[in-house]
């Protein structure tokens, strides 16, 4: 960063109910975003045109506008289905891009689907355990209160 800072610099930019810190390359000022990382930040900075050694406070108004409206609507500006992080989604059928909270409420629905129908993904979830087939026997006891008590 420059040692003189332009007039119209913003420390802390505010999108998508996310602070996003104005120093730092625009790029990686969006991966603070839940549910944007660095290769959906880079390719909706080249669709809105914007240069990628930007910082972020240097960004107008305009460009954050245009930056929110290509997150939200991606494959109205030709962003590949594959890149998209919610993939014909299990209500509706759509695939999008979840970002913010509502990526939360998307986890916590998927979760409660689970658990609902029973599935063996569902049931380790409501139980505490691993859902990805690693061992348990002897790791992962860190998160809970296992030991031997102490005979009097």
């Amino acid at each position: 960063m420059s040692l003189v800072v332009p007039p119209n610099f913003q420390h802390i930019l505010r999108v998508l109910n996310t602070n996003i810190e104005g120093k730092t390359n625009v790029m990686f000022a969006l991966t603070s975003i839940k549910g944007i990382g660095r290769r959906y930040g880079n390719i909706v900075l080249k669709k809105a045109d914007i240069p990628l050694s930007k910082r972020a406070g240097e960004l107008t108004e305009e460009e954050v506008e245009k930056i929110i409206t290509i997150m939200q609507n991606p494959r109205q500006y030709k962003i590949p289905d594959w890149f998209l992080n919610r993939q014909r989604d299990h209500k509706d059928g759509k695939t999008n891009q979840v970002m913010a909270n509502i990526l939360d409420n998307k986890i916590r629905e998927d979760l409660e689907r689970l658990k609902k129908i029973r599935a063996h993904r569902g049931l380790r979830h409501y139980w505490g355990l691993r859902t990805r087939g690693q061992h348990t026997k002897t790791t992962g006891h860190k998160g809970k209160t296992v030991g031997v008590s102490k005979k009097k």
